[in-house]
């Protein structure tokens, strides 16, 4: 039995708050759906998430990107952590405070050692594309 997954699966339409992840905590979204090898959560924009220009800063992208794909590699229950190898993001659009995101996840690729994933933000208010990333992560000997 994966318990990981039946422990995200009770968590779907809640809030972040008994994630693992101090920063998926911090950031506090709702998680909408869950199957093992894909998530999608949900973000309220921040003021403190914004570039001076008042956008979304890609910073807070990338860490999305890189800790919504850390709890999909987290679905499949192994008892291993995996490390993120590389992130790479393409940016397509801007978002401001007080609107919604949602970061939709994918495991492209699961082999013995390496993780590929993906990761795509939609604006939820026009339904477009904000940013995709794509991570490899390498197992590590480090146990749960």
């Amino acid at each position: 039995m994966n318990t990981a997954i039946e422990f995200l699966r009770r968590q779907i339409g809640e809030t972040a708050i008994k994630s693992p992840s101090p920063l998926m905590r911090w950031m506090n979204p709702i998680l909408l759906e869950a199957s093992e090898g894909t998530l999608s959560f949900q973000y309220t924009i921040k003021n403190e998430w914004l570039n001076p220009m008042g956008k979304l800063h890609g910073g807070i992208i990338a860490a999305i990107v890189d800790d919504t794909i850390g709890a999909t590699v987290f679905s499949f229950g192994e008892p291993h952590f995996y490390a993120t190898i590389n992130n790479t993001i393409d940016y397509f659009g801007t978002i401001q405070a007080g609107e919604m995101i949602i970061a939709k996840t994918v495991v492209l690729k699961k082999g013995k050692q390496l993780i590929n994933a993906q990761c795509e933000i939609w604006n939820t208010q026009n339904n477009r594309l904000i940013a995709k990333g794509y991570s490899n992560l390498l197992k590590t000997d480090v146990e749960k």
